[in-house]
């Protein structure tokens, strides 16, 4: 098998229609076909044989696109590094995959120059040009004769180290085989929810290195053109949808609210959205019903993570609709139902399923389910067991098949004995009209063990106070849930895919305690 086969397929139906769009480049997919040939040659030519790993540090850029393409053709293991990280976890990074290429640009230069030495990196190629540290981008794609790279891969073999932060804040990679991600293409185009084809022209909002790049390969296959953005701008944002006629768009909960404050928003032509899909963290049912209200019928929620090669729980734009027009108001609550080929189960501690309507963690079986973490076997026996993934989300299940999560099973607080889920209170904070974002934590407390804390970000001119806020609480959750204190912030620390970071959050206050809760 070989995933450039099926960007080589739809450069010969469509050679001269857009495949990517990217700041100023555009590129067709006769353009992104020769390109990813070019450097999927040249990496061969610098003696890299099938499974052997090359990593990529740099911000949104069309060239990362094509690089995907490359690595694909070549059967090579893609290491991609978040660009937001520090010299020293780079430095991790790059010894911990044994990559022998790295391409950059000229902003990380710097990073590469200290992080590479003592790494098994032995060429630095620069996207913005030649430098010390080794060749140009450019100038190696014009200096290699275009051939067409098609290397047989095995469907078990390695395609993506994807790097994601644990509990404990250790960058751990899920490794994405070429069968998985064979799954993810193949779920992108199963359902007319997330198909983008000819005509079509999807959004990515957010780093392409990682989540907001999954639907790639499915675009690609089908014929429509991804929109990638160079960085996150909730004008930019909107301009795009309108500049550019966009039909899809994929985007994470904090960039929804940051749209939804903006004052202009509705000045923007946004009529060609045919979808607009959020995950990678809850949304408050209050942001869904304003979001609905300004983007129109066309929202989704997908779940999933980076060991289960993006989603594989979908709440439908149908499901919205049934929620908002008072039908089953419940479903804002849902993550949905199964997606395509994934099993998906709610299980106790000893992996046995709970009845419907109890908590459980939800686990996931399927072809898109990586079969191991790189280099860590004992994370490994405890996250992966019999053929199931263990998520760490803890839910329930419904009658009729949809999941509502309850919290992280890290993130749940015990608190006079009760088990309170940080999400249900961050929920409820939520449909406050003055918050703009909340995060809830478990703080010491020595009565309670823990006590229920709110970190509130107020919305610009919003007079909140603490009692307000757990008053108001109070009238949406059972009197044990409600905070026992608030503090107010300018903002959240965000981890660098753009979720809320609860653990930097915890950390400050459990300081100098002499027991911690995790």
């Amino acid at each position: 098998m070989n995933l450039g086969r099926y960007l080589r397929r739809t450069a010969g139906h469509q050679p001269d229609a857009e495949a990517v769009v990217c700041g100023r480049v555009r590129l067709t997919y006769a353009e992104l076909d020769d390109h990813s040939d070019r450097l999927a040659a040249a990496l061969c030519d610098l003696g890299l044989s099938r499974g052997e790993r090359v990593a990529t540090l740099a911000d949104n850029r069309a060239e990362l696109v094509i690089t995907e393409m490359a690595l694909y053709k070549a059967g090579l293991t893609r290491a991609p590094i978040n660009s937001r990280l520090g010299v020293s976890e780079v430095a991790h990074l790059l010894a911990e995959t044994d990559a022998r290429v790295l391409l950059t640009e000229s902003e990380h230069l710097g990073t590469a120059r200290t992080a590479v030495p003592g790494t098994g990196v032995e060429t630095v190629i620069g996207y913005d040009g030649p430098s010390d540290l080794g060749p140009g981008y450019a100038e190696t794609l014009a200096g290699t004769e275009r051939r067409p790279v098609d290397v047989d891969c095995d469907e078990n073999g390695a395609a993506v180290l994807h790097f994601t932060s644990g509990s404990t804040g250790k960058l751990k990679a899920a490794v994405q085989t070429y069968g998985n991600r064979l799954a993810l293409m193949r779920k992108s185009v199963m359902s007319a929810d997330t198909r983008v084809g000819p005509g079509d022209r999807q959004i990515l909002a957010g780093p392409v290195t990682h989540a907001s790049g999954m639907p790639l390969m499915g675009i690609f296959f089908a014929g429509g053109c991804a929109l990638v953005l160079p960085r996150w701008d909730a004008e930019e944002f909107l301009a795009a949808i309108e500049h550019e006629r966009a039909t899809h768009a994929f985007v994470v909960p904090t960039m929804v609210n940051t749209v939804l404050a903006l004052p202009g928003a509705r000045d923007y032509d946004l009529s060609t959205l045919r979808r607009l899909v959020y995950g990678a963290a809850p949304m408050s049912p209050a942001r869904i019903r304003a979001a609905w209200d300004l983007f129109g019928p066309v929202l989704a929620q997908g779940y999933g993570c980076g060991e289960t090669t993006s989603g594989v729980l979908f709440l439908s734009t149908e499901d919205h609709r049934r929620a908002l027009e008072g039908e089953d108001e419940e479903l804002l609550l849902s993550c949905g139902r199964p997606l395509a080929e994934a099993e998906v189960a709610v299980v106790d501690d000893r992996g046995e399923p709970v009845p419907d309507g109890e908590v459980g963690e939800i686990a996931v079986r399927g072809p898109d389910v990586v079969p191991r973490y790189h280099n860590e076997p004992e994370l490994t026996a405890r996250t992966f067991r019999d053929g199931w993934f263990l998520t760490g989300d803890l839910a329930r299940r419904r009658a009729d098949g949809y999941v509502f999560i309850v919290d992280r099973k890290k993130d749940m607080i015990v608190s006079g004995g009760f088990n309170i889920y940080a999400v249900e209170v961050e929920a409820a904070l939520h449909q406050h009209p003055g918050v703009h974002e909340a995060a809830v934590v478990g703080v010491p407390d020595d009565q309670w063990g823990e006590a229920v804390k709110a970190v509130v970000v107020p919305r610009d001119g919003a007079a909140l106070t603490e009692p307000g806020l757990i008053a108001f609480c109070a009238e949406h959750l059972a009197r044990m849930k409600k905070p026992r204190s608030v503090d107010f912030v300018t903002a959240l620390p965000h981890n660098p895919n753009g979720k809320i970071d609860r653990r930097a959050i915890r950390d400050r206050y459990w300081a100098g305690a002499g027991r911690l809760v995790n």
